[in-house]
């Protein structure tokens, strides 16, 4: 955490069982290779598909 302000605090505070997860790319670096971002668009499928599953968790990193 690196201050009132930051994401993670944002999340502490204000998440709640119904709140939309933040999806934050792992490696940004990485995007530039075919196959991390087809990962990336995987897992963001899977989670769009079963949403009802990841409401509330605060933050999901992808892949």
């Amino acid at each position: 955490m690196k201050g009132e302000d930051s994401l993670e605090q944002t999340i502490r505070e204000d998440n709640t069982p119904t709140s939309l997860p933040i999806l934050t790319i792992g490696n940004p670096d990485r995007l530039d290779e075919s196959s991390y971002r087809q990962k990336c668009a995987t897992r963001l499928i899977e989670i769009v598909l079963d949403l009802e599953n990841y409401l509330g968790v605060g933050r999901i990193f992808i892949p």
